[in-house]
């Protein structure tokens, strides 16, 4: 059975927290939770088709299992207990590639402010450009919404990055908060105050169904 064990009551509220936003998408979307020495690294897909992570300080046993959102939530709200029971392993409900551990080059540092603002901008243009589903189209997530360069790197951050990142509360628009743009040559990755978001530059079959 598996078992998370978080170092603190705030590790445990902050993993709380990220399994919580991603239970309001879909209690039943995955969550694999992943030891990395004193760390455990959270990942969930999003509507976006952009993965997102968060990493508290603890342990975890096994080393690497997905469970439900819903049921990690429970888990980590319902009970006081140091150990917790994140729920019913679902490994082969996971279907995304997971990035490299290293290898990431920064790009460039922009203000939470400006991610914040261009957010806002297109979210209107979102709302008027549903497609049968009633989400924004491909094209319009796929717009290029922010672009970045430092070094030998140049790119831009399409639209659906932006919403990810802002979906799972990651970057507060406040004073000084800043978000750091990482990049390996196939991958992108926005770190934020409360966690990151990471997409293929490259394009591939969707991270998960």
């Amino acid at each position: 059975m598996a078992r998370l064990i978080p170092s603190s009551a705030d590790d445990r509220s902050d993993a709380a927290a990220f399994a919580g936003r991603v239970a309001r998408w879909d209690p039943a979307r995955p969550v694999r939770l992943t030891a990395d020495g004193d760390r455990v690294v959270l990942w969930a897909g999003t509507p976006f088709d952009v993965l997102a992570t968060r990493a508290v300080a603890g342990t975890m046993r096994p080393a690497d299992v997905t469970v439900r959102a819903g049921d990690l939530l429970a888990g980590l709200a319902v009970s006081t207990a140091a150990e917790v029971d994140p729920g019913r392993a679902v490994d082969g409900a996971w279907r995304a590639q997971l990035p490299p551990g290293s290898g990431w080059t920064e790009v460039q540092r922009v203000p939470a402010a400006r991610v914040a603002e261009l957010v806002r901008a297109f979210a209107e243009r979102a709302a008027a450009d549903r497609d049968g589903s009633g989400t924004a189209s491909e094209d319009l997530l796929d717009s290029p919404a922010l672009p970045v360069a430092g070094g030998t790197l140049q790119f831009a951050v399409p639209l659906r990055v932006l919403f990810a990142l802002s979906g799972m509360g990651f970057a507060p628009d406040a004073p000084g908060e800043g978000i750091r743009v990482r990049a390996t040559r196939t991958w992108m990755r926005l770190d934020a105050r409360f966690g990151a978001v990471v997409r293929r530059r490259q394009a591939m079959l969707p991270l998960l169904v």
